[in-house]
């Protein structure tokens, strides 16, 4: 099992940036695909990125292409979202998933993913 915790969150003005983290805990972080995803208040979860066990190939959902980068860092535990030239339409929830083990690539769909974190506030203010 993994734990994952998400952290970086807060409130930016439009064409800002953060940078989301994801730590990870228990089993080997290298073993896991993972993923980012999101959800707006009255909408549903839905995917942003995602990333394969060694980092070199990278998945976008089209509103985010060009803007946000994935990436990790397996040493340290530690997935990341980097997102710049934000817009309002990005204020969200966003949590961080892991596949199941024995997965290498990353999955644009929730149901891929079975370890969730408690998800980062991401207010982005016109």
């Amino acid at each position: 099992q993994v734990q994952l915790v998400e952290s970086g969150g807060g409130l930016v003005q439009a064409g800002g940036s953060l940078r989301l983290s994801c730590a990870a805990s228990g089993r080997t972080f290298s073993s896991y695909a993972m993923g980012w995803f999101r959800q707006a208040p009255g909408k549903e979860r839905e995917f942003v990125a995602a990333i394969n066990l060694s980092g070199a190939n990278r998945y976008y959902s089209d509103f985010v292409k060009g803007r946000f980068t994935i990436s990790r860092v397996n040493a340290k535990n530690t997935m990341y979202l980097q997102m710049n030239s934000l817009k309002p339409e990005d204020t969200a929830v966003y949590y961080c998933a892991a596949r199941p083990v024995g997965y290498a690539s990353g999955s644009y769909s929730m149901e891929d993913y079975d370890y969730w974190g408690q998800g980062t506030q991401v207010t982005v203010s016109s």
